[in-house]
């Protein structure tokens, strides 16, 4: 498909790839619990090996079969205990499951620099896997399945990204964290914000599962805590020294750089959630 793709300019692959990625999940979510399991399942897994390789790739030595599995089995476990399919005890597997990683790697002869290596494992489980376990708070919010919250989330997540990039394209002046990410402005900031919010009042109008109050305290956590996971990815991906942490999504990168303002608005929304109904 790439290959197809590469004969139109950026913006056009961006919107084509767009379309069908979001349509595709959008399905997924609506369709029932297991589309929109299966679907978010792919995307943690293909999320979480993206980042253990962009680790590799500055000479470190994450457990990349380990710490997918390891990150799959939380996304798991907590889907089918939010679906009420497993007692909430099963939750005490997870610790000596990650505890495994330290036996592993006492049989690693040629890691030099083993206990950093391990860091690395268990940061891509914290990174990528929490934060896509964590959506299941809000598919579930009410006890049984509903894909109000999520579905308004994400759309509210990508008016932000599409209102701050054209923004930013057409009226961008002010640099808003240069020494990160150069082309970021303020001036783009304030059309994702605005855009955001006017999804949000959208959302609000048409879903009843949370109050209308709570629709525009989520878009402020998306805006705020989106932005910063852009920032957050391209830190790292400065890091390494590499422009995109992928290829796969024409226009788009990686699986990282499509999803970075999920992975950290995703912990905030569950909270929020848990801590204001």
């Amino acid at each position: 498909m790439t290959s197809r793709l590469d004969k139109y300019s950026n913006l056009t692959q961006r919107i084509i790839a767009a379309i069908i990625g979001v349509a595709l999940i959008l399905f997924c979510i609506v369709y029932s619990q297991w589309t929109y399991f299966a679907v978010f399942f792919v995307l943690c897994m293909l999320t979480q090996l993206e980042f253990y390789k962009l680790v590799g790739l500055d000479g470190a030595l994450p457990l990349k079969f380990w710490g997918t599995i390891t990150g799959l089995s939380v996304y798991t476990i907590t889907f089918l205990v939010r679906a009420q399919h497993l007692d909430p005890r099963i939750y005490f597997a997870i610790a000596p499951i990650g505890a495994t990683v330290y036996f592993v790697k006492l049989y690693k002869k040629n890691d030099t620099k083993p206990f950093t290596n391990i860091a690395y494992t268990f940061l891509g489980i914290i990174y990528v896997a929490i934060p896509f376990s964590l959506l299941h708070i809000a598919v579930f919010y009410n006890g049984t399945y509903s894909f109000q919250i999520i579905l308004g989330a994400l759309f509210i997540l990508w008016a932000s990204d599409t209102g701050a990039y054209f923004a930013g394209v057409r009226f961008g002046r002010t640099k808003l964290f240069e020494r990160i990410s150069p082309k970021k402005t303020w001036e783009g900031a304030l059309g994702g914000t605005i855009l955001a919010f006017c999804l949000a009042a959208l959302m609000a109008h048409n879903f009843d599962e949370i109050a209308d109050w709570q629709w525009f305290c989520i878009a402020g956590i998306i805006v705020i805590a989106g932005t910063y996971g852009d920032l957050v990815e391209s830190l790292f991906k400065r890091s390494i020294d590499i422009k995109d942490s992928g290829s796969i999504i024409p226009g788009h990168g990686g699986f990282l750089d499509r999803f970075d303002g999920l992975l950290l608005s995703a912990p905030f929304i569950s909270a929020f959630l848990m801590l204001f109904d």
